[in-house]
């Protein structure tokens, strides 16, 4: 688990504190990513933390090697994640507009404890993209079927729902096609 001491930190001479480490997910991430992930390999952080009255404020890069499922076929897919995040960690009670307002999460730490552990597990959640699609997926376009069913692709769908006639307007059609032929039969007759 990544921890820091919130006080050190805050107190330190030093104008950063410089982070830089291998870093190992909790054991229970994969269980509590609710099938979001896989396998999370090779997770690389990169951070400055520093005082900035009332926050300890954090500037984190992340790099890490995941195994996610596609969001079509749930099939695996391998994904490397590279993003940035910050947050500001507070000892003091922060009011809930402030934290509304803030443009950088704020975190309430316990026992002058920073667990960065959690923030890179939830952020390698959070930037995980909608949509990843397997090699073969993207390259022909295949989509889940099943007996009955298949899925197709928005082009496909508004394509085949232009093509389409509303069948209430197919009747209508049916009734012009009639009464047009009453009065072509109509006119002959004269």
């Amino acid at each position: 688990m990544l921890k820091l001491n919130y006080s050190q930190i805050k107190y330190s001479n030093d104008p950063l504190t410089h982070i830089e480490c291998d870093l190992q997910v909790a054991d229970d991430f994969i269980n509590r990513s609710h099938g979001l992930v896989y396998q999370v390999d090779s997770v690389l952080l990169t951070g400055d933390l520093f005082y900035n009255q009332p926050f300890v404020t954090g500037n984190f890069h992340v790099q890490a090697d995941l195994v996610v499922p596609s969001s079509r076929s749930l099939n695996p897919v391998k994904f490397k994640e590279d993003f940035h995040f910050s947050e500001n960690y507070t000892d003091v009670e922060i009011a809930k507009e402030e934290i509304d307002e803030s443009d950088i999460p704020i975190v309430k730490v316990e026992h002058e404890v920073i667990d960065l552990q959690k923030a890179i597990e939830d952020n390698i959640l959070l930037n995980i993209p909608t949509t990843i699609l397997t090699t073969k997926e993207q390259e022909q376009g295949i989509y889940p079927e099943g007996k009955g069913w298949r899925v197709i692709s928005e082009k496909d769908f508004n394509k085949k729902k232009d093509d389409q006639i509303n069948p209430a307007f197919a009747k209508l059609k049916d009734l012009f096609k009639e009464n047009n032929e009453k009065i072509h039969n109509g006119n002959n007759d004269n």
